[in-house]
């Protein structure tokens, strides 16, 4: 009996396969890629908001310094004396802006005594979008 010659089996890959393949990568590849933009997106924001709350602290920690302050006290603590930074030194996504109110004790109405400073910080988001962060302290003329 004569038997049909054997052929050695050829290692690789199918055209088929080889087709599978690159319909499963076409597929996969492009939400992969959306999915590592919006991880980068997604660690950026809060790196920033961290950034804008550490500007806002810092300036009102000054404000409070020259409030605490023999030399300067509480009449120094006006707005001419704090003037917008914009933006602000080595930190140049930063804007920063202090806004300082006089009212009476109540808070509400005007008067003397005591004045509320907030300090507002602003930068542009991943997406774009304008984000303020505010930061307010309540200072009276009566001291610490």
């Amino acid at each position: 009996m004569r038997s049909l010659p054997r052929h050695p089996r050829q290692n690789g890959f199918t055209l088929i396969e080889m087709i599978a393949a690159m319909v499963i990568l076409a597929v996969a590849i492009p939400p992969m890629l959306l999915a590592l933009r919006q991880a980068t997106i997604d660690r950026i924001d809060p790196v920033r908001f961290s950034q804008a709350r550490w500007l806002a602290a810092e300036r009102l920690e000054d404000i409070l310094a020259d409030w605490r302050s023999a030399t300067r006290g509480y009449d120094f603590v006006a707005a001419a004396n704090y003037p917008d930074e914009s933006p602000v030194r080595d930190h140049s996504a930063f804007s920063r802006s202090v806004r300082i109110v006089e009212s009476g004790p109540d808070l509400r109405t005007a008067g003397a005594g005591c004045k509320t400073v907030t300090v507002a910080v602003t930068w542009t988001d991943s997406r774009g979008r304008p984000r303020t962060l505010e930061v307010a302290a309540v200072l009276t003329e009566w001291g610490p």
